[in-house]
């Protein structure tokens, strides 16, 4: 299914107005859909030519990741085979990229055509001057075809960030770039739009808390099965697509540095985190290599960052915590890592997931990063206009001599009103939360001059009493979120 990109179609489409040879950048993590995307746009194109870079990895028959050593030699022959498929011309064996690039000039039409250089990352390896060849190729050959646009696309954004758009020799020749992000609750449904039956929302909630709004695991959803047994054919068998994921994610994105990404993102799966606390993790000193390394995670989409300052306070930098964002590395790392082994001994054939220790903390876990993946939502509903908000994200109070230390899981600041939202995942609230909220409230000793809402988000049954007595300025069920469109 292709869902909810049209916007990024309609700024596509808009280039062959322009009547000028057009670069577009188009980053995002794997599997968000950035192919797909740039398939869609050239679908009603007249010449579309796709090549993908070659992957430095392969998987042998136990599904184990083996690194093979990809050579400039391999991924110019790839190059030169893929453009001869695309277009129907003889292979012409190039020896360097500024020869294929030639070829490739050669080889467009005069009319609207769209040339999509997928993995670029991997197509630069074995060449540190790919880059420089590409924006030789563009300004003396490409930029002539006025009908053309061509896509430079990929997952490790670090890459292109470092060689594309911070490189001065493409200045002034990107017209568009586009960061690609995970599917709103409100698309995610959309992918059981034609299931049979009735699906619960709280079904799909079960397995949205795994996938995230990630298109390729939605497509995956078997929709004639319950969410436990797909999940446990997804994640819990040793064929399956989401437990052999994790270790793709990281070789096909990050390569030989992938082992220092996944302690980073271990530490954060143990919670959210100061750049000292990751610092002290992995031995390093606080600086600027540890900053990449967080920078690259979150321009991949895999991290979040956030300032929990005080409301009604300035910014500062020391406020700023990471956390992990990304649902599915969450679930991985926290339920099915640990069971990694009993899984390849084929011990969860016949279970029945829910009786699994832990199993609704979890859950509860991944439903709150999900209300948080998905804040603008709740800004929808709570009639929040975007452009009015101070600060956005979780707010931590550690415990002191004098104050004890409390956790607010959503704090939206706008100028004039605090909104402390509550995200509960449970069968049965209790008026409980009521207090629990209220002292919370208390403590947070906001400036006088702002109003402080309280919103409960929930999944499950709630207390009579919630409702009677009108502590809540919004109760916010989970079925709402999955109804609003805020785009």
């Amino acid at each position: 299914m292709f869902l909810n990109r049209e916007y990024e179609l309609s700024r596509l489409k808009s280039l062959f107005n322009l009547n000028k040879a057009s670069i577009v950048v188009c980053m995002g993590r794997r599997r968000i859909g950035k192919s797909t995307l740039i398939d869609e746009f050239a679908k009603d194109v007249k010449h579309y030519i796709d090549i993908q870079g070659l992957s430095p990895k392969y998987i042998d028959q136990e599904g184990q990741i083996t690194k093979s050593r990809i050579l400039l030699k391999d991924q110019l022959s790839n190059f030169d085979e893929l453009l001869a498929q695309k277009t129907s011309t003889p292979r012409m064996s190039p020896l360097s990229w500024t020869q294929a690039f030639s070829f490739l000039n050669s080889a467009i039409q005069e009319v609207p055509t769209v040339v999509l250089l997928d993995e670029i990352s991997w197509m630069s390896s074995g060449e540190k001057n790919f880059a420089g060849a590409l924006k030789i190729a563009w300004d003396t050959q490409l930029k002539r075809h006025p009908r053309l646009v061509l896509v430079l696309c990929g997952s490790v954004s670090s890459w292109i960030e470092d060689n594309i758009l911070k490189n001065t020799g493409f200045r002034g020749r990107v017209s568009l770039v586009l960061k690609i992000e995970e599917l709103s609750l409100y698309h995610s449904n959309q992918f059981w739009g034609n299931a049979p039956g009735r699906i619960s929302s709280f079904e799909k909630l079960k397995m949205l808390s795994v996938t995230g709004g990630i298109p390729q695991y939605l497509e995956e959803i078997d929709k004639n099965q319950s969410a436990e047994k797909n999940i446990l054919h997804l994640c819990f068998q040793k064929e399956g697509y989401l437990f052999r994921e994790y270790e793709e994610i990281f070789s096909d994105t990050f390569g030989k540095r992938s082992p220092t990404y996944k302690k980073i993102i271990e530490k954060l799966a143990d919670g959210h985190q100061t750049v000292k606390d990751i610092a002290l993790y992995l031995g390093w000193k606080q600086g600027g290599t540890i900053n990449h390394y967080l920078e690259d995670l979150e321009k991949s989409g895999f991290i979040a960052s956030y300032n929990s300052k005080k409301p009604g306070t300035k910014e500062t930098s020391k406020y700023i915590r990471f956390r992990l964002c990304d649902n599915y590395l969450r679930f991985y790392l926290k339920y099915i890592y640990p069971q990694k082994r009993a899984i390849n001994a084929r011990h969860f054939e016949h279970l029945e997931l829910d009786t699994l220790p832990g199993w609704d903390t979890i859950m509860g876990l991944q439903f709150e990063n999900l209300i948080l993946n998905n804040y603008k939502l709740v800004c929808s509903i709570l009639g929040i206009n975007l452009s009015s908000i101070m600060g956005v994200g979780p707010y931590y109070q550690k415990k002191t001599k004098s104050k004890p230390g409390y956790q607010i899981d959503l704090l939206i600041e706008t100028r004039y009103t605090i909104y402390i939202c509550e995200i509960k995942f449970r069968k049965f609230i209790d008026k409980k939360v009521i207090q629990d909220v209220q002292k919370k409230m208390i403590n947070l000793n906001c400036p006088k001059h702002l109003s402080i809402r309280p919103v409960l988000i929930y999944v499950g049954e709630l207390a009579k009493t919630i409702v009677t007595e009108d502590f809540f300025a919004h109760l916010i069920a989970f079925d709402q979120l999955l109804s609003v469109n805020n785009r």
